[in-house]
């Protein structure tokens, strides 16, 4: 077997893996429960699993095997996602209404887009062989980024549930005891931002720059729950000195007083999981908070929040590459002997730094480009990666994006300050 047929089975096992992973996340659904849509910017579990065909039958099968019918010429419109360039979406805010196409159905589209992509793959001496291996590259690694949105989808429509269901089964989540928090200096130093390897990674990670990174301090953890109960039993929610105007005016709309999943009763703190409900652990980081309450925890701990540059630095001249750790429903405390910890495979971690190009930065020709480049504004970086994220996507140089408002994904608080 020469090379290319070699590489070709390899590519074609990867794409088999990611397909079966999104169908593995789904084995303790019920037919109820695909087509829930608690807001508008989460989707249907049913959405998830016929978006990510579509984007294969989209900018691989239609472009480049000649003769191609669809499943569905309808699914073009139902499950384009924000791509312009390719034609209309259906309402984002109403993706929870489809109930047709059926699960069965969105099951059998994925199995015929599967046994075209296969076909396809295998074709060694396809004229445009690069091309069509790139765009199968970004398929795999935006198929595993809807498995973590499936994940974070489900767990905030199932919160509304009093019933509070489980995605996986229901244990009591065990954590050791946290470390004492400190923090770990990093001199002043020419640093070169942005991904500087071979493999895959995707453009918002270009072009890689040299800047001035000023001297600084990061906390050696996150913060845990129960220093962000000590912030709230201070009042932390209740005195606008702390917070950004944005922050406020969000904080008194949402009459918001604690983290998303949290709540009370009989004088304990709860929080959902997918585990099903639990006691907050004291122990456990902080997770579900948007970037105003961690900007605002940040400055009641006299502190503030990382630049993205500074936890890219800190990541790389620590060594804190992320271990093979297995995908949970629910972070840990930390653990380890780094200075460092909870870099990977726990939280997503706000950042103060806005979501903008780097230097050099091009997105791609075509609608293809609207991947990325189409968000830079009026959203904030977080790094680093989550108890739900696929181990792939788990690298120094990631630039994950929210909107400040947003609670639902795993993300969590690091602090940092200056080193004057």
């Amino acid at each position: 077997m020469n090379d290319t047929a070699k590489f070709s089975e390899t590519l074609i096992a990867l794409y088999g893996k990611s397909r079966k992973d999104s169908l593995l996340l789904c084995t303790a659904l019920e037919n109820e429960d695909y087509g829930l849509q608690a807001m508008p910017e989460v989707s249907p579990p049913k959405w998830h699993l016929a978006h990510t065909s579509w984007f294969y039958e989209t900018f691989v099968l239609k472009p480049f095997v000649v003769d191609y019918r669809p499943f569905n010429a309808h699914y073009e419109y139902l499950f384009n996602s924000y791509y312009h360039g390719v034609g209309m979406q259906y309402p984002r805010a109403q993706r929870g209404l489809l109930s047709r196409p059926t699960v069965k159905e969105v099951y059998d589209y994925r199995e015929y887009v599967d046994r075209a992509m296969s076909d396809l793959l295998a074709q060694t001496k396809h004229a445009e062989r690069d091309t069509i291996v790139q765009r199968c590259e970004l398929g795999i690694n935006h198929e595993q980024q809807h498995q973590e949105l499936l994940c974070t989808d489900i767990k905030y429509s199932f919160s509304f549930n009093p019933l509070f269901p489980a995605l996986g089964k229901n244990q009591q989540v065990v954590t050791s005891k946290q470390q004492a928090m400190n923090f770990v200096s990093f001199d002043a130093e020419e640093a070169v931002i942005g991904y500087r390897g071979e493999g895959f990674h995707f453009d918002n990670e270009e072009v890689a720059h040299r800047i001035h990174l000023p001297a600084f301090r990061l906390a050696n953890r996150l913060v845990t729950n129960a220093e962000y109960l000590a912030f709230i039993d201070d009042g932390g929610y209740e005195k606008p000195a702390l917070w950004l105007a944005d922050g406020w005016d969000w904080k008194q709309k949402n009459n918001a007083a604690h983290p998303r999943y949290w709540l009370q009763k009989d004088e304990q703190w709860y929080e959902y999981t997918l585990y099903g409900l639990q006691p907050v652990n004291p122990d456990q980081p902080v997770s579900h908070v948007n970037y105003y309450e961690a900007d605002a925890c940040a400055r009641w701990f006299d502190k503030r929040l990382p630049r993205e540059q500074e936890w890219e630095a800190a990541c790389l001249r620590q060594k804190c590459e992320p271990a093979h750790f297995p995908v949970s429903l629910h972070p840990a405390a930390a653990e380890g002997n780094n200075e460092i910890l909870q870099m990977f495979g726990c939280l997503w971690q706000w950042t103060q730094s806005s979501y903008t190009p780097y230097p050099g930065y091009q997105p791609a020709k075509g609608a293809i480009g609207e991947y990325n480049g189409k968000f830079m504004c009026n959203q904030i970086v977080l790094r680093g990666s989550s108890c739900v994220t696929p181990p792939g996507h788990a690298r120094p140089s990631y630039r994950n994006f929210f909107y400040p408002k947003d609670q639902w994904q795993f993300s969590g608080i690091r602090l940092a300050d200056d080193l004057l």
